[in-house]
């Protein structure tokens, strides 16, 4: 179930996300859920193993916003960094960075069904 606790247990800043949405727990866990539902986490994934590093720069940069947002720290490590290497245009084998989002990904996913 995915709860304030539930999702502080596994690497949420949820204390954080919950203020920037005026302390409303249930803002904030409809925007979380929003946020893991997301389908720029497969596009970001498609674009990357196509090759494509503008497109991909974009669907990570916007994800970034969003799970910044809502402070779910755990998940927005990789994309941070995925983030950077493509600001840059750095070609390179993006697969690790894409597994642990998935991973984390995942965690969230898992309490939202």
């Amino acid at each position: 179930m995915l709860t304030i606790d539930n999702i502080k247990k596994i690497g949420a800043n949820a204390d954080e996300g919950l203020e920037r949405c005026l302390n409303n727990e249930a803002f904030y866990l409809r925007m979380v859920n929003l946020a893991i539902t997301d389908t720029g986490f497969e596009q970001l994934k498609e674009v990357l193993e196509a090759g494509d590093l503008d497109t991909g720069f974009e669907r990570a940069h916007a994800l970034k916003g969003v799970l910044a947002n809502v402070a779910l720290t755990n998940l927005l490590k990789p994309v941070s960094v995925m983030t950077e290497w493509l600001r840059a245009r750095t070609e390179m084998d993006y697969s690790p960075l894409l597994d642990e989002m998935f991973t984390e990904l995942e965690k969230y996913r898992s309490l939202a069904s």
